[in-house]
């Protein structure tokens, strides 16, 4: 995919996207206790792997350019995060109808080959993904250690090229909240797939 055609992507995506209400700085998670499949074969929720000092929900797939594109760094950052503090949950809400890449059995294969430690699962029904207001892949909700939104939006200011990145949300966002400082940047556009919700 060319640089102009890969940024032109939401453009043209942006019609498709199903309009949801979104989350606010400072809102709790919802949907806390809704069990979801990991690709370990356990149930798991928002509010089980939370950590003691915050819980990062990142909304992503398998067969979304973009959401591949960030992966090796979403990876790296849930990695990192989990062990200092932060619980980490990775979500897939896309209907598995519309990209057969997305089913389940991909899921377990992809995070087994990509190292993921932290969950991956399934939001049936995308039932979670409607009540953050999450309409990307990927998207990221980061919330601090009383439960309240502190940073939501997109991984970094470069999807194509990891070394030319200069503004690093996902990795700035964290990392305060680890070390128990403010968020500088509380909100960024989330850029990438529209998420194929079930039914829709």
């Amino acid at each position: 995919m060319s640089s102009r055609r890969f940024w032109l992507l939401p453009l043209l995506i942006g019609a498709l996207a199903t309009p949801v209400a979104a989350l606010q700085i400072g809102d709790p998670a919802p949907q806390r206790d809704v069990k979801m499949r990991n690709v370990d074969g356990r149930q798991v929720s928002i509010a089980e792997i939370a950590g003691k000092d915050g819980t990062l929900v990142i909304f992503t797939c398998n067969h979304c350019p973009w959401s591949k594109a960030w992966e090796t760094r979403i990876v790296e950052l849930g990695n990192t995060y989990q062990q200092r503090g932060i619980g980490v949950i990775a979500i897939n809400a896309n209907d598995p109808s519309e990209h057969s890449e997305d089913s389940y059995d991909e899921m377990v294969k992809r995070a087994k080959e990509r190292g993921f430690k932290f969950p991956y699962v399934v939001d049936g029904g995308s039932t979670v993904a409607r009540a953050f207001g999450a309409e990307r892949t990927p998207e990221a909700f980061l919330f601090d250690s009383s439960g309240k939104l502190v940073y939501h939006g997109t991984i970094d200011d470069n999807a194509e090229q990891a070394s030319a990145v200069q503004k690093h949300f996902l990795g700035d966002a964290p990392e305060a909240v680890a070390t128990g400082q403010p968020v500088a940047l509380k909100e960024t556009k989330a850029l990438g797939c529209s998420i194929k919700y079930y039914g829709s």
